[in-house]
This record gives C-alpha cells, structure tokens and sequence, in this order.
C-alpha cells in the first residue's frame, strides 16, 4: 500500500464529491438547450447547495431519530461506493477489495431505503405518497440492477468491476457479444429509472408527478442540501459504472500519475456529456405516461438483463 494509491483513492472520492453538482447542473443546461430555453447556469446546483447550507433546519414535530439519520447515512454511502468502483485507475486501489459489484449495489440501495423511510417517518401525506411510489418502483428496478449486476459477473467470470473494465478494453468479441449489448440497455433503462428520468417522473411540486420530491419534501436547510448532494452523488456514480465499466471502458489511468488521474479526469467528464445528452435527448422525445405504465420500461429492462444472461450461458 503507498502513499500514492492512497491519494488517488481519496481523488476517486473527491471526484464524485466535487463534480456530482456539476454532472446535475450539465443535464438541466442540456434539456433547456434541447427545449430551445434559456434556463439556469452549469453551476447552479452548486449555488443551490450553498444557499441551503445557510438556512434554518425546520424538523416535523412527529420525526423520529431516523429523520435526522437519514441525510447523513445516504450521504455516507455515497462516499464509499467510489472506493469500490475504477473512477480514476483502471487497477483496484487499496480499499477497493472492500466490497465487489453486488456489495457496491447494496449500498447505493440503502441510501435509497433510508430516504423511503425518513419519507414515512415524517408523518406528511406527500411523504407517504412519495415513498409508495418509489417503492412501486423499486420492486421492478431493484432485480433488474442485481440480474444486471449477476450477469456482468457472469460475462466476466468476476464480480470485481475492474476485472470487467479490462475485458471489454482487451477482448472486442466479448465488447460487442450480444450479452454485453443487452447489459448495456437493461443499464440504460436502469439508470433513467435511478436518476429520475423516466417519463411518468417530474422535477416539480405536483402532486400527480411527484415522487423523489415528495419523499424530501419535509427536509429544510443543510439536511436537505445533504439528500440533494447525495442523490448527484448517486447519479454520479451510475453514470461512473455505465461509462468506465460497461461503455466507454477506455481513458482510465494505467500507471496511477498525477497526469493521468487528471486526464482520467477529463474523460469521464466528457463521456458523461455525451451519455448526459442521450439522456437528455431520450426523455425529451417521450410523452408523459400514466403512471400504471411505469412497469412497461422496467419489464423491458428486466427482460434484456434476462436474455443477457441466457446469452452468456448458451454463448
């Protein structure tokens, strides 16, 4: 263990933390672009966050402990999932042995879990709302991550995500095998779904739309900043395993050098614009479903990572 692998991890964490608002603020610029708007600047989440980090906390008299444990446990997750991930090297850094795939995903679902219960443990109707919607959602999304998950591992005869990221970067048959292609869009159609993109979802205080939204909509001030910062975390980290493990697998850092970290660096910030706006192109050209419907892209998603993995085991 060295003092430099050591730093690069705590880059890898840095990177998510610093960035994640920037990768937020690129979408919304990206879809006001794509609506011919205006709208707000790059750099607004970072503003966003500032602002609620100096207001007042108003807690609901009916919350419990896990009211105020829930931002900063979400928050935490966030932090640990890069440590397990290749966001800057292409080779596991000290703690990377910490956790595999499956341990990375469990994880990212706790934060999520803590959020449906805080949600509840409010006592608000939207919080209520908000949190049986997700649930809906999460019954369908979450089998399809670990079917995905499971057939990553599979495919690479692994569960380390670097092991998968030198597979694809090495062997162009397994790249472009038809079980990799289905992975990529059982991922696609997962990471519309975790990063409130699907067409029944709405940024806004409507009640028909709402569902991120309404689970939070209790939190003020900096718990609330930390559940935002979290969730550009999360979203940051989804689009790290799409691109640097499954997609764009190429452009990570070799040797561990300053100057390949940065140039590491830079590329996932360019692989994210380009995924960014295919997201963005994506949910812009889709109408509004009803919300009953929200089970047709995640049935689709379910199936592909199914017929993915029958693709390994036949193949």
């Amino acid at each position: 263990m060295s003092l430099r692998d050591l730093a690069l991890q705590l880059c890898q964490i840095l990177a998510v933390l610093v960035f994640a608002p920037l990768l937020q603020g690129f979408i919304l610029w990206a879809e006001e672009r794509v609506q011919r708007s205006a709208g707000p600047s790059i750099l607004q989440p970072y503003r966003d966050l500032a602002k609620l980090f100096r207001k007042q906390i108003v807690v609901p008299e009916t919350a419990s402990w896990i009211f105020w444990a829930t931002p900063v446990v979400a928050f935490t997750c966030m932090l640990t999932v890069p440590i397990l991930i290749p966001v800057l090297t292409n080779y596991p850094l000290p703690y990377s042995d910490m956790g595999d795939i499956l341990g990375g995903g469990l994880i990212l679902t706790l934060g999520s879990f803590m959020i449906v219960l805080a949600g509840l443990d409010s006592g608000s109707a939207y919080g209520g709302v908000g949190s049986s919607r997700s649930v809906m959602l999460a019954i369908l999304a979450e089998p399809t991550l670990i079917l995905v998950f499971v057939g990553i591992t599979l495919l690479a005869k692994a569960m380390i995500p670097f092991v998968v990221n030198h597979l694809l970067v090495e062997n162009a048959a397994v790249y472009w095998s038809p079980a990799h292609l289905f992975l990529v869009a059982a991922f696609f159609v997962l990471l519309l779904v975790e990063t409130d993109r699907l067409p029944i979802h709405s940024s806004t205080h409507i009640e028909v739309y709402m569902i991120e939204e309404a689970r939070i909509l209790e939190y003020s001030g900096p718990l609330l900043a930390l559940i935002r910062w979290a969730s550009m975390m999360k979203q940051f980290i989804l689009y790290t395993i799409f691109c640097n493990v499954l997609v764009l697998p190429w452009g990570l850092s070799a040797e561990g050098t300053a100057l390949g970290a940065a140039g590491a660096l830079g590329g996932i910030l360019l692989k994210f614009a380009a995924v960014a706006v295919t997201v963005v192109i994506v949910e812009t050209i889709q109408s509004r479903l009803r919300f009953y419907r929200y089970q047709e892209p995640l049935a689709a998603s379910f199936l592909l990572a199914a017929v993915a993995i029958i693709s390994t085991q036949l193949g």
